[in-house]
């Protein structure tokens, strides 16, 4: 699939929100809408009793021991959903059956999550190695991302970072190698000065991906970065 699938495939899901639709979880009729209302209702809200730093579920909404005791680069996480089904079958419809229909039912949870948080002033996707780019044809941060920035105003930096090498995918490592796999992957490729940034990202699981983004993101500049995530592990 070349890099220019993802625009195609746009299109294509545009014209076909014009027709009845089939639910895409369970495949019922659920008019103009892309799930029925039964799928609609399981979907898995993130807890909002969870460290306010990463999201974690904890009994009283605090920061949790692991954040005090090891704080995060980025200061904040806000996450639509728990990483379970049927939210986990739909970042994979999106992610590696090119399904961009879920994107607009994963993005738009967590976009009006957002607009009670503190506005950004940019948006950061999570970026995709060249390669992996070519391998998978389009990069669902950006195509989530852009979904979010239209639903709230903010501008979209998919050239803020540049992921610069290929690293073994992080479900594979240990959780504690994680963290050595993905250093020195990323690059910044403009000033963010004073900036308060939002990284977008599908799921997090144990925040490293997300960790290293954002220590690439201080460097830069960047005074404030959240964690804006669709899918909380």
């Amino acid at each position: 699939m070349s890099n220019f699938t993802a625009p195609f495939l746009n299109i294509w899901s545009k014209i076909a929100q014009s027709f009845p639709q089939d639910c895409l979880l369970c495949g019922a009729a659920c008019g103009n809408t892309r799930l029925c209302a039964a799928c609609r209702a399981s979907l898995p809200h993130h807890t909002a009793s969870c460290c306010p730093r990463c999201a974690l579920p904890t009994p009283d909404g605090h920061i949790c021991g692991q954040c005090l005791k090891q704080p995060p680069a980025f200061d904040r996480t806000l996450a639509a959903f728990s990483y379970a089904f049927p939210a986990d079958a739909l970042v994979q419809a999106l992610k590696y059956r090119h399904n961009l229909a879920a994107a607009s039912v994963l993005a738009e949870p967590l976009a009006e999550l957002a607009r009670a948080q503190p506005r950004p002033d940019l948006l950061v996707p999570m970026p995709l190695h060249s390669s992996r780019l070519r391998e998978r044809g389009f990069n669902q941060s950006i195509e989530l991302t852009r979904i979010v920035a239209k639903t709230l105003d903010l501008p979209l930096a998919p050239d803020a970072c540049e992921r610069t090498r290929a690293t073994a995918p992080q479900v594979s490592l240990p959780i504690d190698e994680r963290a050595k796999n993905l250093r020195g992957a990323f690059a910044g490729r403009m000033d963010l000065t004073g900036k308060k940034v939002a990284i977008l990202d599908d799921v997090m699981t144990t925040g490293a991906t997300l960790n290293e983004l954002a220590r690439t993101l201080r460097r830069a500049g960047a005074a404030e970065i959240s964690a804006w995530v669709v899918a909380r592990a």
